[in-house]
């Protein structure tokens, strides 16, 4: 009897250790499943951040800027809360446009769908079509993790209160229309280490090519993409876009590798940005762009290095 009961309490004993463990293990694995989450909303939204405020720069736009002060950063609070001034014919808009609030406090009843559908086919949630100032013909080349990573960045902004007036236009916005809805599945970045591919992407989704190519009467110019010449024209400064295109004589053709990621470091210094520049100040925001990663930069050279170069020598501030 006294064996039975002995046998009785070792299959007790083990059937509890084996029980403890089990549940042990279990929650073990839940935290880990947990932290694995985390890690990897925090990544999405670092991913996120990294690319609204330095490649795609959505945060230039939709927030106030310094305009006294050099390339007119952004004014520290006002992320994403929307534009101080309008964009009007300076920025060859016919009418007026002001790039909206896109905190939580104007996206609060926007689903991620709402938000993905406006960056990247250019369709507000009331249906309206974005006048393309909003590059979303560059943004849908978005590969679809990084459209995830920048609403999951959006939706950590500081609410902001500010409403900025709606958009009036001397054209109906029929005559331009929105994209057709596309599968960004088929989007992909490429490997970095295909380091033209990948410079292009990133050329692309930064919209470089929107104030670096030439307009003409029926728009922009794609026989001259990147020569620039493109003159803004503002009460303040008048400032004409540089040709990045690697022609030596008027482009970046004779600049190295380390000159082009030189040039974007000092203009987005604390030094260079503290200036007040008057009329010879400019509206290539610096600040933001001058904050990508050394490789990306170096990604951009060697794309913009295999574009087709173009003889155009553009006078940064005419008279």
């Amino acid at each position: 009897m006294k064996k039975v009961f002995i046998v009785a309490a070792l299959f007790l004993f083990a059937g509890t250790t084996v029980y403890i463990t089990s549940c042990q293990n279990k929650s073990q694995k839940q935290s880990q499943n947990q932290i694995s989450k985390e890690d990897s909303a925090k990544n999405l939204i670092a991913r996120g951040e990294y690319l609204a405020n330095h490649v795609t720069v959505c945060i230039d736009c939709h927030s106030i800027r310094d305009t006294g002060r050099f390339s007119m950063p952004i004014v520290p609070g006002t992320e994403g809360g929307g534009a101080g001034f309008p964009f009007t014919k300076t920025e060859f808009i016919p009418g007026v446009v002001m790039p909206p609030n896109i905190t939580p406090t104007a996206l609060k009843d926007w689903s991620d769908e709402d938000i993905i559908k406006v960056i990247t086919r250019g369709i507000n949630k009331k249906g309206d079509t974005l006048f393309p100032i909003m590059p979303y013909h560059s943004y849908s080349k978005l590969a679809k993790s990084d459209v995830l990573a920048i609403v999951a960045y959006i939706r950590t902004l500081k609410p902001v209160e500010h409403q900025t007036m709606p958009r009036k236009l001397d054209i109906p916005m029929s005559l331009l229309g929105p994209l057709p809805d596309g599968n960004l599945d088929n989007n992909k970045i490429p490997d970095p280490s295909d380091i033209v591919a990948y410079g292009s992407y990133l050329t692309t989704v930064a919209a470089c090519a929107d104030c670096h190519t030439p307009r003409g009467p029926q728009g922009f110019d794609f026989s001259k993409m990147f020569a620039g010449g493109t003159l803004f024209d503002n009460p303040v400064f008048k400032v004409a876009v540089a040709n990045i295109t690697p022609d030596s004589a008027t482009g970046i053709g004779n600049w190295t590798e380390a000159m082009f990621v030189e040039k974007f470091r000092e203009n987005a210094s604390e030094k260079m940005l503290n200036t007040r520049p008057g009329r010879d100040n400019t509206f290539m925001p610096w600040s933001m762009y001058g904050k990508m990663k050394d490789e990306d930069l170096k990604a951009i050279y060697a794309f913009l290095r295999t574009v087709k170069p173009i003889n155009n020598r553009v006078v940064k501030h005419p008279k």
